[in-house]
């Protein structure tokens, strides 16, 4: 039998109960190793002793840091919307969906047929119903045509304009809006496409007017400078209207409310305004209407335009008041969103 001396010193002794502790009686082998112990290795320096856990969702490292593949991209799950990640930028958004609009609008070329005659028919109709206010005493114009056509081409941009907001019930409707709300897409993105398309919807719509008001004989003593100042301000105008109504649009949430709300507001401005009859001949009332109507700002501020003499100063303040409120009526839609946020 070992003795005390001959055990390895850093073996334990056996404890032994109930036992007096003789040398002669401690058995030759070593106590049995429970079977659940970890073996421990025999160069224990090899092995760290304490080795931390690798969590499950840190992303890999590529090997090979210098292969081009951006260690970035390996966190992208993570924080692929935070700032600084790789998403659009918000005009590539913007002409992303300004592109989607575009593209509807060709796949449906009845409806776009629809919105640009509509405009068209007016002006015939409207010049032969009443060309003979134009013998009215102190109209100021001989030739009805001629005053009409930029009344004609106010009236389409506003009916025109009012009902666009119907591409956001839309989108509500096919449920593309809340994944347009839920992506990192910008409020102003969703609004500018929307005023863009409707901005090249009325560039069409007011040349065709303007074409129709040639061929009937309107005379446009500025030429083309004036026609396209006319155009600009016919866009400038239907940018009020459709950021009011894509903000309606998003309270509303119907396309009956929604186009109920439109009649309600385009017929007055149109009515209330000067584009069938000259300020001086309209009731009192209505002419203090028109002077705080959109409408026959931009009416009027065509007429200016295309006269032979063009008062350009008062053209620039009329388009600049317009646009000053377009800017407003945008910032009022974008703030819809918030509600509409709100109630999802």
């Amino acid at each position: 039998m070992a003795t005390a001396a001959e055990r390895l010193p850093d073996q334990p002794e056996p404890a032994m109960v109930g036992v007096p502790r003789d040398p002669s009686d401690i058995p030759a082998s070593p106590p049995a190793v429970p079977a659940n112990a970890s073996a421990v290795p025999v160069n224990a320096s090899a092995v760290p002793v304490n080795v931390p856990a690798v969590p499950a969702n840190v992303p890999a490292v590529p090997a090979n840091a210098s292969s081009g593949f951006p260690v970035e991209f390996a966190a992208a799950p993570v924080g692929v919307f935070e700032s600084g990640a790789p998403y659009p930028a918000g005009w590539r958004q913007f002409g992303a969906l300004t592109a989607r609009m575009v593209r509807a609008m060709l796949r449906h070329p009845a409806f776009l047929a629809i919105t640009l005659v509509q405009a068209v028919v007016w002006l015939p109709l409207f010049g032969s119903l009443f060309h003979g206010v134009a013998a009215i005493p102190g109209f100021g114009a001989t030739n009805y045509i001629d005053y009409l056509t930029p009344g004609v081409a106010t009236m389409s941009v506003l009916f025109s304009a009012g009902w666009s907001g119907i591409r956001f019930i839309d989108d509500m409707e096919s449920g593309v809006m809340e994944r347009l709300l839920a992506s990192p897409t910008r409020r102003w993105t969703m609004v500018g496409s929307m005023l863009v398309y409707q901005a090249l919807l009325v560039a069409v719509q007011v040349t065709l007017v303007v074409l129709l008001g040639w061929a009937l004989g309107a005379s446009f003593h500025s030429g083309i400078a004036g026609v396209l100042v006319m155009i600009v301000l016919a866009v400038t105008l239907g940018s009020v209207v459709t950021a009011l109504s894509g903000a309606l649009a998003l309270v509303v949430r119907r396309r009956e409310a929604l186009i109920a709300a439109a009649n309600l507001l385009v017929l007055p401005l149109t009515f209330l305004s000067s584009a069938m009859m000259p300020t001086h001949l309209l009731p009192g009332w209505i002419r203090v209407a028109s002077a705080y109507n959109p409408a026959n700002w931009a009416v009027t501020g065509s007429r200016t335009a295309l006269e032979a003499h063009p008062d350009w100063m008062s053209v620039l303040g009329y388009f600049l008041v317009l646009f000053s409120l377009a800017g407003l009526a945008s910032a009022v839609t974008v703030r819809a969103f918030r509600g509409y946020l709100r109630s999802l």
